[in-house]
């Protein structure tokens, strides 16, 4: 059992010299802080940390649980043993080309060629460019010169390095394949868009720039696969840039020089960050030669993105990823075609997935207060604690905090930087750490003379320092606790109490350290002994001259006070249910638990003013009159017991033919109930209701093994016409129920108007 607050009275304290010590230590962290942190960001603004930021980057990717790999793309590989068995490189277009066509055969939504075929092979040209032309759902690839984008060019074709197939160009069927690296050669951005611009002349002769625009190949792709979607590429509706980019539910914006990791990063075209669904190998492979041998399950391409590429270790045509360690045993590359199905992969999740998969990154200026609040909190903890052994603890767990929470948020998609603000972190602590020096002789002068004066009070009292470890004790304390002085003295809570109750303690007396303020709490208190108590602590703190603060707490026993208060609590909530237990038999029918007849009259005169309220021809209230046929039989034959259980049947069977929360059922006595149907268009819902009370009555009844069939006579009025107030529609109710009675029972009458229903024979 451990402490519960009550009450919490907080009193400020009032000396305005303590006001200004505690102004000037809060500014005292503050400028601390604000020093290291500006420190650390100048430092991070040269680039000396970027390739360690990046590798942190690397070390959530390999952290991260791999995605299950993407249904949606399907990678035909060329293998070294493809290449050995066709004893050929590159492959032939006639070679290309059946290849093509036993893809094509699958019914694949896009075909991604990345292979390079600026240089046609005269076997199979023709056959091959004919596919081209027919096929809009197959795209190649270009490659740009690496400066195109710093530079401008007279001519187009001066900004391509490697060239498209011609007939793919003219459909604007391609995509470029460049990619951008860092400086540790790894890819972690991915390019959608690049601009080329072109220096022409206008009709007047003067020179211009025209921009073109190349879309990716993995853009392009992605693109083509959304189409069935009426997904493209729009300009983000509410940023001020608008060439941030949307696609479908995703937000792409464009990478800025300083965004994430980076550091005046080249962030020419636009770049946004790649994020990778694992490290190699995670997309379904299939060899190009068993395509070709037909060795492939025949919907195994349908409805697929299927990428054509090289993944012979021989060719070289790979990429380093955050996956990569660069190592000569065991590198991890990623083949260039596995790199654009993770690229494709990424848009097409994110486009169809609220954006999932797509990186963000924290504005530069809420990067600064975050490194910002790490050198505060480092500062803090240490002006807090004033304890090297308890701070490097402390450090050592924010800064296990702050990898969790970077980690969290790279989970999350998001790319917060974890270095500066570790480095902050450990750099203010350690400043602070080394500053701080104790007055162990003030401090004991302090506690004899807190000893002399609180032994001569009777009530239990504590004294604390800064660490929370118990320094000053009266006798009366440690009766109350149930251990000696001499156990307690040098002790903190958490090693005398059960955890629970000793963080509890520990809360209290950190929350009036950390206000600076004197609090009183009442909660409940368990002693060592088991002895519960209830108690009202005050606690407040007090300066010596050499500046060490003590926390001084006082312990009031209200034991008495409270269980007098409990006693009272408890007869209030018993008149409560007596009250409600009483209004409930005032209102209801002893028997059968419906209402009796004054709530009755309550509940119909309820619905006869909210009906004159709403003045509507069609908003009236129905009243039925019922009367069983054949009850007296029954109480005669089979006694009173019989007739009391039928009639709980009776009116259990006539609550499940109303509406729940608007209709009412009342017995008013013997054998006689009345229905109350509030808001109602008419008298045809009444007898729709009648008549389903006619049918389910007339059904036997089975009451202690006997099988008992009676039915009812019912009589039906309408508000306004048959009355407008409660009497007379009860008179008119009752009229027409007698004329039910007379005309044959087992029949519903309107006032004045009789219709007989149909009657069920007797089982």
């Amino acid at each position: 059992m451990f402490p519960v607050p009550r009450q919490r009275q907080v009193i400020p304290p009032t000396p305005r010299r303590n006001q200004l010590r505690r102004l000037w230590n809060r500014g005292r962290v503050i400028l601390t802080a604000s020093g290291i942190a500006l420190s650390v960001i100048g430092i991070r603004f040269t680039g000396i940390l970027q390739p360690l930021e990046l590798a942190t980057l690397d070390q959530g990717f390999r952290w991260r649980a791999t995605k299950p790999p993407d249904d949606r793309i399907v990678i035909v590989g060329i293998t070294e043993t493809d290449i050995r068995s066709l004893n050929q490189w590159p492959l032939s277009d006639a070679k290309l080309a059946e290849l093509l066509r036993k893809i094509q055969q699958g019914n694949p939504q896009a075909i991604g060629l990345d292979l390079y075929r600026d240089l046609q092979s005269q076997s199979g040209s023709a056959e091959i460019n004919q596919l081209f032309a027919k096929s809009p759902n197959i795209f190649g690839i270009l490659l740009l010169q690496p400066d195109a984008n710093n530079q401008s060019v007279e001519r187009l074709e001066d900004a391509i390095a490697v060239r498209p197939p011609a007939i793919l160009a003219q459909k604007n069927q391609i995509g470029f394949n460049n990619t951008i690296q860092d400086v540790d050669q790894r890819v972690r951005r991915s390019l959608l868009y690049w601009p080329v611009q072109i220096r022409t002349t206008d009709p007047n002769g003067e020179p211009q720039i025209r921009t073109q625009h190349y879309e990716s190949f993995a853009l392009k792709i992605a693109q083509h696969y959304l189409k069935p979607y009426e997904i493209t590429p729009q300009a983000a509706p509410g940023y001020r840039n608008p060439r941030v980019m949307q696609l479908g539910k995703a937000i792409l914006p464009s990478l800025k020089q300083s965004d994430g990791l980076y550091t005046r990063a080249d962030t020419g075209g636009y770049q946004i960050f790649a994020n990778y669904r694992g490290p190699t190998s995670h997309f379904k492979h299939v060899s190009a030669l068993d395509v070709l041998t037909g060795k492939l399950p025949a919907d195994t391409f349908r409805d697929r993105i299927v990428l054509i590429g090289s993944v012979a270790g021989s060719l070289k045509d790979t990429v380093a990823t955050p996956y990569s360690t660069l190592k000569q045993d065991s590198p991890q590359l990623m083949s260039g075609v596995e790199l654009q199905a993770n690229l494709i992969s990424q848009l097409i999740t994110a486009a169809l997935n609220d954006g999932q998969g797509i990186f963000q990154t924290l504005p530069e200026g809420v990067e600064w207060v975050w490194v910002w609040v790490a050198a505060y909190w480092g500062t803090y903890i240490s002006w807090r604690l004033r304890s090297p052994q308890k701070s490097f603890v402390v450090i050592c767990l924010s800064s296990l905090g702050l990898i969790i929470i970077t980690y969290g948020a790279f989970i999350s998609g998001w790319i917060v930087p974890l270095l500066p603000p570790l480095i902050a972190l450990l750099g203010a602590s350690m400043m602070v750490t080394n500053y701080i020096a104790h007055a162990e002789q003030e401090m004991n002068r302090s506690k004899e003379f807190l000893a002399q004066i609180i032994d001569s009070i009777p009530d239990p009292i504590f004294v604390k320092d800064r660490h929370q470890d118990w320094i000053v004790l009266n006798q009366a304390y440690a009766n109350f606790i149930g251990l000696p002085i001499d156990q307690l003295l040098g002790q903190n809570v958490h090693s005398i109490f059960p955890a629970a109750q000793a963080q509890w303690l520990r809360t209290q007396d950190e929350w009036v350290f950390g206000r600076q303020a004197t609090q009183e709490v009442e909660e409940e208190f368990v002693n060592l002994q088991g002895q519960r108590y209830h108690i009202s602590t005050k606690r407040s703190l007090h300066r010596d001259r050499a500046g060490n603060v003590f926390l001084v707490g006082v312990i009031h026993d209200i034991t008495e006070r409270k269980t007098l208060e409990e006693e009272l609590k408890q007869a209030r909530d018993k008149l409560s249910r007596d009250n409600s237990e009483l209004s409930y038999l005032a209102n209801h029918d002893a028997l059968t638990g419906l209402p009796n007849r004054k709530l009755f009259l309550e509940c119909l005169q309820q619905a006869i003013e909210t009906a004159a309220a709403a003045s509507h021809p069609h908003h009236k209230v129905a009243l039925l009159f019922l009367d069983l046929d054949g009850f007296k039989e029954v109480n005669d034959t089979l006694g009173h017991n019989v007739g009391d259980l039928l009639l709980q049947a009776v009116a259990q069977r006539l609550q499940s033919c109303l509406r729940a929360g608007s209709d009412t059922v009342a017995r008013l006595g013997g054998d006689e109930f009345v229905v109350v149907l509030p808001n109602v268009p008419g008298a045809l819902v009444a007898k729709r209701v009648a008549q389903k009370i006619l049918t389910t009555l007339a059904e036997e009844f089975t009451i202690e093994s006997h099988g008992i069939q009676v039915t009812t006579s019912i009589g039906i009025s309408l508000y306004p016409q048959d009355g407008e107030q409660i009497t007379g529609l009860i008179q008119a109710a009752d009229t027409a129920m007698y004329q039910s009675k007379n005309s044959g029972k087992n029949q519903y009458t309107i006032a004045q108007i009789t219709r007989t229903a149909v009657k069920r024979p007797a089982r």
